[in-house]
Formats: structure tokens, sequence, C-alpha cells
């Protein structure tokens, strides 16, 4: 237990805060994430404090010990059950409604269990109907640059924001978890989740990805590379998006009268993963390599809306006329934050943004780059840096 609350002490997770605001106040919460981002660290930094047991449901043994679950569940009415790779026992939920339900009796309205699990898809199957109006929903990603100290910036983009990755002891060694990371879910945790598919055939495609990061999805292309039809195509970004290794981002579609592109855009979300599928070893290779801007934006991007208040809406905006923003936000109170990005330490904006703005009419409108001085870019935009943004971001919660 000391491990993991040395770990949460030196890397606290923003989520934290809402996590035990959550557990408050819902009787079952649900963290999910990829694996290895730290949803068991940061369980058991919350397990510290509290009476609670962990169940590790990938270990027979601790699959043993709910061979009669409700009985197990009725022994531990005071405790916080840690239930981890819960989706591995999906008969769970059942029991689980009952346990919920039993305890509202007796006054345990809240911080009954904590339910990990490594994708959104199993955990929103099986709990759609089985525990509504007794689960909430909260996401653990990666590190974030909010998370890690100013200097190591540039360390978080190249080896991305898994923790092993990012605190290993050297570059080769975090290479060589970012490529068994990759193995390890092709292989093994991939066809846990969804029909049979070859690993080659999904390396192909992940990789395909990554070469196309902040790409528009071209599903035909894909299609004709990877020798399968366009539906299947589909059906292998809707398995890596509901694993929460891939985002796809919506265009925006509100303006009439405009000629808009209507494909996403498409980013393998961890920068780490990216340089990992296209063999980059670290930065001076990163730099050299035609990728180099796709992989900043798509890294600023998914870290951004990570760190939007809830609620915000994430689309870009582009029309055929060549009008261009690389992400609008629309916040809760619906304020309109037009974003540009640029790997470059003196950005300009291009008058792409200046058209699509006069069609958007944003309320604030921003230049991300890789400094860390914000200053104005004419008389309505701000050149600012990630980290600064993203701290106006969470602000705004």
């Amino acid at each position: 237990m000391e491990h993991y609350s040395i770990i949460a002490r030196m890397f606290p997770r923003r989520v934290t805060p809402r996590l035990l605001d959550l557990l408050g106040h819902n009787p079952a919460v649900a963290l999910i994430g990829p694996r290895q981002v730290g949803k068991t660290t940061l369980a058991h930094a919350i397990a510290s404090d509290r009476r609670s047991t962990y169940l590790d449901l990938e270990s027979a043994s601790d699959r043993a010990r709910l061979a009669d679950a409700e009985a197990y569940f009725a022994d531990h009415e005071d405790d916080l059950v840690i239930l981890d790779e819960v989706h591995r026992v999906p008969e769970l939920f059942q029991s689980l409604r009952g346990a919920i339900d039993r305890g509202r009796r007796h006054g345990r309205k809240a911080g009954r269990f904590l339910l990990l699990g490594s994708a959104a898809i199993d955990l929103l199957k099986q709990s759609g109907e089985t525990l509504a109006g007794r689960i909430s929903y909260l996401e653990l990603a990666p590190f974030d640059p909010l998370e890690v100290p100013p200097a190591d910036q540039d360390t978080l983009w190249v080896r991305g924001g898994f923790p092993p990755s990012f605190l290993a002891d050297s570059e080769p060694l975090s290479v060589k978890w970012r490529q068994d990371f990759v193995r390890t879910y092709l292989e093994r945790d991939i066809p846990q989740f969804g029909p049979r598919i070859p690993a080659e055939t999904l390396r192909r495609f992940w990789t395909m990805l990554a070469h196309n990061q902040a790409g528009l999805l071209n599903t035909a292309n894909i299609a004709r590379g990877l020798g399968v039809d366009g539906k299947t195509v589909a059906g292998y970004l809707e398995l890596l998006v509901d694993l929460l290794l891939v985002r796809r981002l919506a265009p925006w579609h509100r303006n009439d009268g405009k000629r808009l592109v209507k494909s996403p855009k498409v980013y393998v979300r961890d920068a780490g993963i990216v340089h990992a599928l296209l063999r980059l070893r670290n930065k001076d290779e990163l730099l050299s390599h035609p990728v180099v801007g796709q992989s900043w934006e798509g890294f600023v991007v998914e870290n951004l809306i990570g760190a939007a208040p809830d609620g915000t809406e994430a689309n870009f905006y582009r029309t055929s006329a060549g009008a261009e923003i690389d992400l609008v936000l629309t916040l809760p109170d619906r304020q309109l934050w037009a974003i540009e990005v640029k790997r470059n330490s003196a950005p300009r904006v291009e008058r792409g943004f200046h058209f699509a703005c006069a069609d958007l009419k944003p309320t604030r409108r921003f230049v991300v780059y890789p400094g860390i001085e914000r200053f104005p870019l004419g008389e309505d935009t701000e050149a600012i840096g990630l980290v600064g943004l993203a701290q106006l971001l969470q602000d705004m919660s």
C-alpha cells in the first residue's frame, strides 16, 4: 500500500477531488481508463484513509471470494469495496444492484463500490440498465501537463502520459514499455472486448491511424490498405474508440449556408503510443519526422479536452473554402473558444483561422505554441502555452 501512496503523493491526479465527491454522493462509481493508466494506484490511495477491501478480478483467488457475491458484499457492507477489472465478471452487476439496494435500506447510501475498468464498452453495456440511478462514471486519462513538473513537458509529449512510460528510468526502457503495451493490447486485451480480429491486421490499422494523426478519417483509403471493406474499418475504429485509445473528433456542423467538412478527425490519444507505433525512439527522431506537427496537435488537443470543464463540447471547424480551426470548445456556459495549434516558437495566425473566426464569432481566440509566454497576436487573438491554456480551462470548472 505504501508504494501506491508514494506515487500518488508524487503525482497527484487532477480527478481525485471529483472522484471523492462522486463517492460521497453515489453508492457506486466506475473509474474507467485504458490499462496501466493509474486506476489501481489511485484506488489504493483513496482506500488508504477509509475502511476498504480490494479485489483484483484478474486473480482466480479473488474471483473465488465472490462465489457467493451477495454474502460477500453483505459481510463488507461498511467497507468501500474496490473491484478491479470488473468487466471480467459481468454477472456481478446484478449482485451489485441488490447489495446497493440493501445498503440503502440500512442507511449506506454512498461510497459502497469503486469499480475499475479498462474500457468503456463492457461497463456501459452491463450497467446501463442494471445499475441505472446507482452508478456514476469518471474517466482517468494518462498524466497531463497540469500533473507533471514544468521541466518535464517535452518528456510528457515524447513518452506520453502512461505512468510506466513517463516515469521509466531511461528512454529505451520507456520505448520498450510502450511496445509491450501495444503488443499486450493486441494479443490479449482486445480479444476480450470484441470479435476476434487478427492482431497483425489491427496493428496495421492502429499504425495507419498514427501515420494519419490529426487527419480526416478516410475509411475507403484505409480499407484498401488493409484489404477489408469500409464496414470492417468502421468496426475496428469503434473498438479502439471504446477502449479509450483513439479519439474521434467530430466536425462543427451548425453553420447553415457553409460547405463544411463532414468527416471526423482521428487521433491516437496518447502521443507516446503514436511514437511507439511509428518506431520513433526519442525527441530527435520525432523532430525530424513528418508527423511532428500532427503529433504536437494531437497532444495539445487531447490535453485541452481533458482539462475542459464537464459538459464541454469539442469539435473542429473546416470549410471547403479553406477556413479552419483546429479545436472549437463550446463551454457549459455556451462560450465558444477557438484554438489553433502551432509547433512554432514564433507562431503566426493563418488567413483560414481568421475566416473561420469570422464565421463562428468565438468568445475567445488562442494559438497554442510550445513556449510559456503569453502575448497578443493581433487585436483579439492570444498566443499561449499548453499549460497556460489548460490551466485557464481547469479554472473554468
